[in-house]
């Protein structure tokens, strides 16, 4: 149902941004006397996965890679719940991590993670995230690194997805009619 699409960003857009995060982020971990900071980038998945893979490949230093999968679940009424689905399996103490996001909403899901990261003696701990809907911000959360800031509406594309469809756009879009979706 493509024609239940509107274009946000084009690939070429998204790209574009991507590398200038890249670039950033070298050089925000590269010190003046030259030696080389090796952080730990976490992407959470499934929605990241391709913001991920562009990102880190633009990286002009050595990384570490890492996956966590998190989740909101509901229990009758109750929603916003927390659970770790597939924690790290690298020991970040004393580490530098750099946490990939697909989409910062109500920043629950987030905020969870990070406390959950803090609790392992990171060196540092820094968000990038792909999209931002500031306007949905239901906690304290910011990233220190964000692709594009966004209006509310359901975005797809681009490793986002509705119901399992449509993360293979290499494009965003938003859903005109989630009912036709």
């Amino acid at each position: 149902m493509k024609n239940n699409l509107k274009v946000l960003l084009t690939e070429e857009q998204i790209q574009k941004r991507v590398k200038e995060l890249a670039a950033q982020i070298t050089l925000d971990y590269s010190s003046v006397d030259n030696s080389i900071r090796r952080p730990v980038f976490i992407c959470t998945l499934k929605g990241a996965v391709y913001f991920f893979a562009d990102l880190t490949k633009n990286i002009k230093r050595p990384i570490m890679l890492d996956f966590a999968k998190l989740s909101s679940y509901r229990n009758g009424t109750v929603s916003g719940d927390m659970e770790m689905q597939s924690d790290i399996t690298t020991d970040i103490e004393g580490r530098d991590v750099i946490i990939v996001e697909d989409i910062i909403d109500s920043g629950k899901t987030l905020k969870f993670f990070v406390e959950l990261l803090k609790k392992r003696n990171p060196k540092s701990i820094k968000i990038c995230c792909f999209l931002d809907k500031k306007e949905r911000r239901e906690v304290d959360m910011e990233a220190d690194y964000v692709g594009f800031d966004i209006p509310c509406g359901f975005v797809v594309g681009y490793g986002l997805d509705y119901a399992e469809k449509y993360r293979e756009l290499p494009y965003l879009a938003e859903i005109l009619d989630p009912s036709k979706a």
